[in-house]
């Protein structure tokens, strides 16, 4: 019986469960400012096929979304919604920052004066994607490394506390 027991069941927390469902069942709100937003498109298109990293289900409305992508351009006019945006979101929640002008202002980082110098400077991002546009893998890899993130979330609580 014993032997059966060990093949047949498993120990972990609760924290590691919760945190794997968290990580497979990502929620993105549809948002997309300029061209990087094309590549969020392709990306759940059937070549790349966002649903089997269980990121398929694209939201309307950020009270229903727990991810929001920022991907493009993004002017101190429109930093201002992604901050309400971003507070309507239920906990826990997710910013992945998509291309170089959400991440840093891109080509109009020196003299584009209504140009905000990057997303992080509004709201906390989780993971970066570089690329000028990035490449739907490259999408996808920052949505493998920030559920990876969400994994790991209950190793580091651990060892912090």
């Amino acid at each position: 019986m014993d032997e059966h027991l060990k093949k047949n069941v498993l120990f972990t927390s609760v924290d590691t469960v919760v945190n794997w469902a968290r990580a497979s069942s990502l929620w993105p709100m549809t948002f997309g400012l300029a061209c990087c937003a094309i590549e969020f498109m392709a990306t759940g298109a059937s070549n790349y096929d966002l649903d089997r990293f269980g990121a398929g289900v694209p939201r309307a409305t950020p009270r229903q979304a727990d991810l929001i992508i920022i991907s493009g351009t993004v002017t101190l006019k429109m930093a201002t919604r992604i901050r309400r945006l971003y507070e309507q979101m239920a906990e826990p929640k997710y910013v992945i920052s998509m291309g170089s002008c959400a991440n840093s202002g891109g080509p109009y980082w020196q003299h584009g004066y209504s140009v905000l110098k990057g997303i992080d400077r509004v709201i906390p991002v989780d993971v970066y994607v570089p690329g000028c546009p990035p490449r739907p893998e490259a999408l996808l890899e920052g949505l493998l490394k920030l559920q990876e993130k969400i994994q790991l979330k209950h190793l580091k609580k651990g060892k912090e506390g």
